[in-house]
């Protein structure tokens, strides 16, 4: 059985005060019958990584460089995330790939690279409204799935997040028909059937167990209510529950 995952994406938020939040989530969950995950500003792994010392919960990073070093100012590669402690790296997110103009084919590049430095790769896929409302759901996540992972993907380096982009940080959500649909569908796909299918995409402590209920979501990929432990907490404790229902 697929192990549940839930991993928090910080996006541009948080200062080392913040990190306070971090440390809550651990205590308030020592020992998760999930995997829990919090990606930072790559300004805080280090620190992170530091304080979740001796915790189960892991930290990821937001983003990678696809070249292991090189005359790229601002950039960050795999292997420095790894180096400062970093053990998942979120790549392709509509933000990255509709502000940075990221393609799909960047992303299988970026997911080789953080591959390569042993860390797992967080592959995001997902529609804009506008390919939604035309009936093009299905065939764009295909193909951003078939363009976006490198031949190197499997069970043990490689997560799938689909995020539908007109629900991010909107509180608009799919139904769970609809969710389920692109899962089932994605699940499909996978060149490994052990791939673990996050959702993301408005996730709150209000609808998560909800989507969590539904087969093939292995856990989700969170936004805003990841930046306190409260919410997160909550999301985890959902996820635990339908993770033990499945059991």
């Amino acid at each position: 059985m697929r192990r549940k995952l839930a991993a928090g994406n910080w996006k541009m938020h948080g200062l080392a005060a913040d990190l306070a939040e971090a440390t809550a989530l651990a205590r308030a969950h020592p020992a998760p019958t999930v995997d829990v995950l919090l990606c930072p500003p790559a300004t805080l792994i280090c620190r992170m990584v530091g304080a979740l010392a001796r915790t189960p919960v892991a930290v990821g990073a937001q983003d990678c460089h696809a070249s292991v070093s090189g005359a790229h100012t601002g950039d960050i590669s795999a292997a420095m995330l790894a180096d400062a402690g970093a053990c998942h790296v979120i790549l392709g997110h509509s933000e990255r790939r509709a502000d940075h103009g990221e393609t799909s084919a960047q992303v299988a590049a970026k997911a080789t690279a953080a591959h390569a430095a042993g860390l797992v790769a967080i592959v995001c896929l997902g529609e804009t409204e506008a390919q939604r409302d035309a009936g093009q759901t299905l065939a764009v996540v295909s193909e951003q799935l078939r363009q976006s992972l490198p031949e190197s993907a499997d069970a043990e380096n490689t997560v799938i997040a689909y995020e539908p982009v007109w629900a991010i940080g909107t509180g608009r959500t799919p139904t769970l028909e609809q969710i389920a649909e692109v899962h089932d569908h994605l699940r499909g796909l996978l060149p490994d059937p052990a791939i673990r299918l996050l959702y993301g995409g408005s996730v709150k402590p209000a609808n998560a167990a909800d989507i969590f209920a539904i087969a093939n979501v292995d856990g989700a990929l969170v936004g805003g209510a990841a930046l306190k432990a409260a919410d997160f907490g909550a999301i985890v404790a959902a996820l635990e529950a339908a993770e033990g229902g499945a059991g």
